[in-house]
């Protein structure tokens, strides 16, 4: 038993150990993302780490001063005041014309004709995607149709992914490419999502954001790949970016945001995000036993207090608000959560709320799923990046279910006894609503029967669901443009 002042001598090793790490990190990330003009020639180690950027002469060099200016420039409030100039619009404009360009032969890039064994083995990989949600119960909504996807696209004369009238061509066209399904997909969340655990416990909202360390661990990681000779990856900083937010646990937003930054990658991005939160019953529970004791799993939590039906309508409302004046680029992404749960929650649109809960989820979902399946032919799939995505998203989502465990333990540190929190909670900050709750109730009920972590758990659910998506307007906010 700890004494006062040993628990104080504690708290402030850990305050210490905290302050240390980001300061470690800002100082590496400082140097590893950084490129200049004279790398290409001259850079060795960690100045050559990222690929494609010898040209950007510092534009997208990572340091905290240029950070938060690309985030400032990007809020709300200094759009609203700021008023672009000519120069500026047009400077705009011809960017986006050379990324377009850029973006047609990327993916010509891809345009090749697999040998035939590899179209065969795609098709195993389908009918092993469908048996994983069929037969094992791994998330079956998502993967039984993207199983189905992969198998019709790699059928040999079938063209079912062959433009410009292919069906699952015209799926991905419509909506997996630009953010058509992603926004429907979290409107439908929203008129699904429960905000009371969150609102009535907003400090597990600190676990959600904890989460989202896999998510920036992973941009580390993919320098550290671009760095192992043989490999060949050369991922570019945009699509770091986009291969992070696997990490969330996020299929809707992974979309998203590959499709802002790494359109290139969208394919195997999506059926990572996609796998590894089917897999959360599987990856999570080894992690969340190795960094909790038994006393700690054992912990009970307080029922939560009931959340007024005011507070339930003015919560989107207020996310809305603050994401307008904060962070824009996040707003498509929250700005349809909100619109969801406010439909649901003012309780004058029953029927908007259950189609889109219902009708509007399942159908979307349908069609994503295929769509995200079709892209799954040997020319995206079958190389290194793809199988680096598969091991980084993997690291991710891993990291980001640790970040949340650990996070809970030192808020333990300053909690009265009586009022701490099961750190299992922590592992459901990632983005898998409601799987992740379940999985750590499940996890706790494993330790004693009676005691029901679920509903403590959704605070940090939801809130990972929102963490995810600033996560990505961050992203888009400092590289998109």
């Amino acid at each position: 038993m700890l004494t006062g002042k040993a628990q104080n001598n504690t708290k402030i090793a850990f305050i210490m150990m905290a302050i240390l790490a980001v300061a470690g990190v800002l100082s590496v990330g400082t140097n590893a993302f950084a490129q200049n003009s004279t790398a290409k020639t001259s850079g060795t180690g960690v100045d050559r780490v990222i690929a494609n950027t010898e040209d950007w002469n510092g534009r997208y060099d990572i340091s905290v001063s240029s950070f938060l200016q690309n985030i400032g420039k990007s809020t709300g409030i200094y759009k609203m005041i700021h008023r672009p100039t000519a120069e500026e619009i047009a400077a705009e404009e011809a960017k986006k014309e050379a990324e377009e360009l850029a973006m047609t032969h990327s993916s010509d890039s891809f345009a090749s004709n697999a040998p035939g064994w590899q179209y065969v083995l795609m098709i195993a990989v389908g009918f092993l995607i469908v048996y994983l949600g069929a037969g094992r119960g791994f998330e079956p909504l998502l993967l039984i149709p993207i199983g189905f996807g992969t198998i019709l696209v790699n059928i040999p004369g079938a063209g079912m992914g062959n433009a410009p009238d292919g069906m699952l061509h015209i799926i991905y066209s419509a909506g997996v490419g630009n953010e058509f399904f992603p926004m429907l997909i979290f409107m439908g969340i929203g008129a699904m999502t429960d905000f009371g655990p969150l609102i009535a416990n907003p400090k597990t909202a600190l676990l959600g954001a904890a989460a989202q360390l896999g998510v920036f661990f992973t941009l580390f990681g993919v320098a550290l790949m671009n760095m192992i000779p043989g490999l060949n990856t050369d991922y570019t900083i945009l699509q770091a970016s986009a291969i992070a937010i696997i990490g969330g646990a996020d299929g809707p937003t992974s979309i998203y945001v590959s499709a802002k930054l790494a359109p290139e990658l969208m394919a195997v991005i999506a059926v990572a995000a996609y796998s590894y939160m089917a897999l959360v019953p599987v990856i999570q529970p080894p992690i969340m036993k190795a960094l909790t004791t038994k006393k700690e799993r054992l912990i009970r939590m307080d029922q939560l207090r009931p959340v007024s039906k005011t507070e339930r309508i003015l919560f989107p409302l207020l996310l809305l608000v603050l994401t307008i004046l904060l962070l824009p680029p996040a707003a498509p992404l929250i700005g349809m959560l909100a619109f969801g749960n406010f439909v649901k929650q003012c309780g004058v649109v029953d029927r908007l709320s259950k189609t889109m809960e219902n009708e509007l989820m399942n159908i979307v979902s349908i069609l994503l799923s295929l769509g995200v399946g079709s892209q799954m032919t040997p020319e995206k799939i079958i190389n290194t990046k793809s199988f680096g995505i598969i091991v980084l998203g993997l690291v991710a989502f891993s990291i980001a279910t640790a970040g949340g465990v650990c996070v809970a333990k030192i808020m333990n540190l300053f909690l009265p006894k009586g009022k701490k929190i099961n750190p299992l909670i922590g592992a459901a900050g990632v983005s898998a609503v409601p799987m992740a709750a379940r999985v750590v109730n499940k996890v706790g009920q494993s330790e004693d029967p009676s005691n029901f972590l679920l509903m403590n758990a959704m605070g940090p659910n939801v809130s990972g669901v929102i963490g995810t998506a600033v996560a990505a307007g961050v992203f888009i906010a400092t590289y998109a443009h």
